[in-house]
């Protein structure tokens, strides 16, 4: 064998397979989609209508939906709505919680002992329009950018992070989403705005709630994030995160140390991977939503959490709107059937097989 040969093999094989497959600025659009949609599936009460949503996932059943809703509306300031809503296969209304303890449910996540947590994205104060000299800056109360753990019947657990907010070792700032190990360890991604001056971390807590190690900062690099949006976890045990506005997903072992970035499912709001490594990685942004994407489309990609292949794309029933996006939230159960939370359109759409 050549040495030129023998370097081109060992280049091959220490190089990622995502940097081998596909560059980062090529589109991933045309690949078949073997979904259909069902739209209207999940039923609300007579009289209320869908607010927006970011926040689905699948109960321990496999069956079983959650979804945090924002009341309605765009947030539950005020509202009496309960925003925690489980909906069973069929899509019928079983449970609900929450009224007055949630201001603008972002992430949700329904741990192995069937606990449902919650991430409370925003404080509560109250809105203000141009010239309002009576509503007050700030309320009596503040609650909100805290990470909230509830029984499966609506008893609050546990609480993670100040009220109303706080950075630095207080945590949090506008935190994005949670995900919880069977052992109970607690990841929290945290940096919704895009701003030089947002948090932009992930931080690892144990089941007490108590912090054991955080990484990350507002930036471009490599373990650097901006708008670390969603969090999921593969069979190897590897802690994915969505980098929405660095347009990838960033791999990570338990520790925070870096394993690889993977570009070709595009800018992601939402990241879900199965037992079996499948992983549907939604981008609600690129097209008119991001005019600095046009090229890729929004939608929800479907590939290899293994290897990094994407092999289907169910696209955004709406690609051209400006100001709607698609799916932000996503969700699988065990019969593959695909949930997308929509925040523009405030609908929950059911995506099942041809």
């Amino acid at each position: 064998m050549s040495r030129v040969l023998s370097a081109l093999m060992m280049f091959a094989l220490a190089t990622p397979l995502s940097a081998q497959r596909t560059p980062a600025n090529q589109p991933v659009n045309d690949l078949p989609n073997p979904y259909r949609t069902v739209e209207g599936w999940a039923k609300l009460p007579e009289g209320r209508t869908w607010g927006s949503t970011s926040a689905v996932t699948i109960d321990r059943d496999g069956e079983s939906v959650w979804v945090g809703e924002r009341c309605a509306q765009n947030n539950c300031v005020g509202s009496t709505l309960a925003p925690i809503l489980k909906f069973d296969a069929a899509g019928n209304l079983v449970r609900s919680f929450g009224a007055g303890m949630v201001n603008w449910p972002h992430g949700i996540y329904v741990d192995f002992d069937n606990n449902v947590w919650v991430v409370d994205g925003r404080d509560n104060t109250p809105a203000r329009t141009p010239g309002d000299t009576t509503t007050p800056r700030r309320p009596a109360k503040v609650t909100g950018h805290q990470v909230l753990k509830f029984s499966p019947t609506g008893e609050l657990l546990l609480t993670l992070g100040t009220p109303g907010g706080a950075r630095d070792s207080l945590y949090f700032w506008q935190p994005n989403a949670v995900y919880v190990m069977r052992d109970g360890t607690i990841f929290v991604a945290e940096g919704h705005a895009s701003n030089a001056t947002a948090n932009a971390r992930v931080l690892k807590f144990d089941r007490t709630g108590k912090l054991l190690t955080q990484w990350g900062r507002k930036g471009t690099g490599t373990g650097e994030f901006d708008q670390p949006h969603a969090l999921a976890m593969d069979s190897q045990g590897r802690l994915f995160v969505a980098d929405r506005g660095n347009n990838r997903i960033q791999i990570f072992d338990q520790t925070g140390k870096h394993l690889d970035t993977w570009y070709q499912f595009s800018r992601n709001s939402g990241i879900w991977i199965t037992p079996g490594d499948t992983l549907y990685a939604t981008d609600s942004e690129s097209g008119s939503i991001a005019p600095t994407r046009p090229e890729w489309k929004r939608g929800i990609r479907i590939g290899s959490a293994k290897d990094g292949t994407v092999w289907s794309f169910i696209p955004d029933p709406v690609e051209t709107t400006r100001n709607t996006s698609a799916a932000e939230g996503v969700a699988v159960d065990a019969r593959g059937n695909v949930y997308g939370a929509e925040v523009g359109p405030r609908a929950l759409k059911k995506y099942i097989k041809r």
